[in-house]
């Protein structure tokens, strides 16, 4: 699929990009530009907050992408096919992981929902 494929380009770009920064090949006015990009993807406050129909988004549609690429261009090349390269690696064994963690949260939902369940028919069945 075109989406996941999207998707974890995009994971490994973010992730290389925050190896970039750390990397000592990396000039002080790249490092600089990538935490700011990085920041501000963290970043609960937006410049538009995202409650905001339509432009709540398009800030982070437009300004995310140009500020990862600006910071990419500012690294040396082989500074990024190296972080790259490391970031592929490091989330491609990271995955079983994810799913484990995936597994766990639904189990503790379903218990939860389940939990809640019972507790409303044990009261509803007292009365």
């Amino acid at each position: 699929m075109p989406t996941r494929r999207v998707t974890r380009n995009l994971k490994v770009e973010a992730y290389a990009l925050y190896l970039a920064m750390r990397h000592p090949g990396t000039p002080w006015c790249a490092r600089a530009v990538a935490a700011g990009v990085i920041a501000y993807a963290l970043s609960p406050i937006d410049l538009i907050p995202d409650f905001i129909p339509v432009l709540g988004h398009l800030d982070d549609a437009i300004l995310l992408p140009l500020g990862v690429a600006l910071a990419v261009r500012l690294i040396p090349g082989e500074v990024m096919i190296e972080c790259r390269a490391r970031a592929a690696e490091a989330l491609a064994s990271v995955r079983p992981v994810l799913r484990a963690a995936a597994i766990v949260v639904v189990a503790t939902w379903v218990f939860l929902v389940v939990l809640a369940g019972w507790l409303v028919f044990r009261l509803l069945r007292a009365r």
